[in-house]
C-alpha cells in the first residue's frame, strides 16, 4: 500500500481525489486546501482523508510517499519545490510552473532528491493519442506532415492565467510527442475579450524540424464544447474526436506523386479510400490511467511518460508564445531549437 496526499481540492483537484481514492494499493491519506468548505465537501465523501489546510502536516509525514498538486498554476512552483526538499514524489499538473527557469529548477531538484516528477499532461495517457502514436511509429501514416487541434468550450473564464496557458498544454504536450520532437518556433495571435490582458482566445502555431505545423486552437467563449485532433499523413489521416460519437477515424485519403514520363512537374493523383474505426479500449478513464502510471514510476523508480523534461519543453513553449501574444503575433524562435529540452518520443 502507497501513501499519497493531494494538494488542492477545487474543480480538478475533486476529479483527483475521487480517483486517487478508487485506486487499488493507494491510500489517499491526506488532502490539504487553503478552503474550509472545500474540506467539508471532501469529508462528506471520503471521511477517513485527513484534511489540512497546512501544507507542512502532509510534508512533514514521513510514511507519505507523494502528492498530487492540483492547486492553481501560479502556486505550481513553490508548492512542487517544498515537496521535493521533504522527500516526497511529486505528481504537479500543468503547466508544470510558469516559466521555464523554475521548470528546470524542479527538474534538477527531483534529480537531486532522486524522487520522481510527473507533470499532468493527461492527454499523453489517453489510449487514443497512445494509439495514434503506436500507427505513426508502426509506418502506418506514412510521413507525419501536420496537425491541428481544437480545445474550445463556453467557460471556465479565468483570471489567474490565460486561454494560451490554461488549455494549450494539452495539445502542445500532444502534439510535440506524436512529432516526437520540439518546435523551433511558435506565433500566438489572440484577443483580451472579457478581462483586460487575458486573452480568452488563441491561435496558434507552433514550427517542429524539418517543415511540419502543428495548428492550435484555444477559446474559452466559444458555443460549442470541441476536444478535435486531426494529423494529416503521407499515407492516411486521422482524426481524434474525443466528445463524438466514434473517437477515432482514420482517413485512407491523400496524395500520390509519380514522375512524369514526359519530362516535367511530378503528376500528382488525389486517393479517396475507405474510412475505418480502429477498436480501441476507451474503457479506463484517462485520469485514472494517469494516476496509475504515478503510481508504477514510484513503485519501480522510473522516469514517468510525463516527466520533468517533458514539462520544461512545454513551460518554454507557453513561455515563447506568451511573447509572441505581447507582441501582437510575431514569430519568436525557440533558443537552440529545442535541442536543450528536447526528450525522446
Amino acid at each position: 500500500m502507497i501513501a499519497l496526499g493531494i494538494i488542492g481540492a477545487g474543480r480538478w483537484g475533486s476529479n483527483w481525489i475521487k480517483t486517487l481514492a478508487g485506486l487499488e494499493g493507494v491510500e489517499l491519506r491526506w488532502c490539504c486546501d487553503v478552503s474550509p468548505a472545500s474540506l467539508d465537501k471532501v469529508r462528506a465523501q471520503f471521511p477517513l482523508v485527513n484534511l489540512t489546510t497546512r501544507l507542512e502536516d502532509l510534508l512533514e509525514d514521513k510514511s507519505l510517499a507523494g502528492v498530487v498538486i492540483a492547486t492553481i498554476a501560479p502556486t505550481h512552483f513553490p508548492v512542487a519545490k517544498q515537496a521535493l526538499l521533504a522527500g516526497k514524489h511529486v505528481l504537479v499538473e500543468k503547466p508544470m510552473t510558469m516559466a521555464t527557469r523554475e521548470a528546470r529548477q524542479l527538474t534538477e531538484l527531483a534529480r537531486r532528491q532522486h524522487r520522481i516528477l510527473m507533470v499532468g499532461h493527461l492527454l499523453e495517457y489517453h489510449p487514443i493519442v497512445r494509439h495514434i502514436k503506436s500507427m505513426i511509429d508502426g509506418g502506418e501514416l506514412g510521413q507525419v506532415l501536420y496537425l491541428y487541434s481544437q480545445r474550445l468550450n463556453l467557460g471556465t473564464i479565468r483570471s489567474d492565467d490565460n486561454a494560451w496557458w490554461s488549455l494549450a498544454p494539452h495539445d502542445i504536450s500532444v502534439a510535440c510527442r506524436l512529432f516526437g520532437d520540439t518546435p523551433v518556433s511558435v506565433q500566438c495571435r489572440g484577443q483580451n475579450i472579457v478581462h483586460p490582458g487575458i486573452a480568452d482566445v488563441v491561435f496558434a502555431t507552433l514550427e517542429f524540424p524539418r517543415r511540419r505545423l502543428a495548428h492550435v486552437h484555444v477559446s474559452w467563449l466559444d458555443p460549442h464544447k470541441t476536444r478535435k485532433l486531426t494529423l494529416i499523413g503521407s499515407k492516411k489521416c486521422v482524426v481524434f474526436d474525443d466528445t463524438g460519437k466514434n473517437k477515432i477515424v482514420v482517413f485512407d485519403k491523400g496524395f500520390d506523386c509519380r514522375s512524369n514520363p514526359a519530362g516535367g512537374p511530378d503528376l500528382i493523383t488525389l486517393r479517396q479510400g475507405a474510412n475505418t474505426i480502429p477498436k480501441v479500449d476507451v474503457t479506463a478513464e484517462p485520469l485514472t490511467l494517469e494516476a496509475q502510471h504515478f503510481v508504477d514510476c514510484i513503485h519501480h523508480q522510473r522516469q514517468p511518460i510525463s516527466d520533468g523534461e517533458s514539462g520544461t519543453m512545454v513551460v518554454s513553449v507557453l513561455e515563447y508564445g506568451q511573447q509572441s501574444l505581447d507582441r501582437g503575433g510575431e514569430v519568436v524562435r525557440i533558443p537552440t531549437g529545442g535541442s536543450e529540452l528536447r526528450r525522446s518520443a
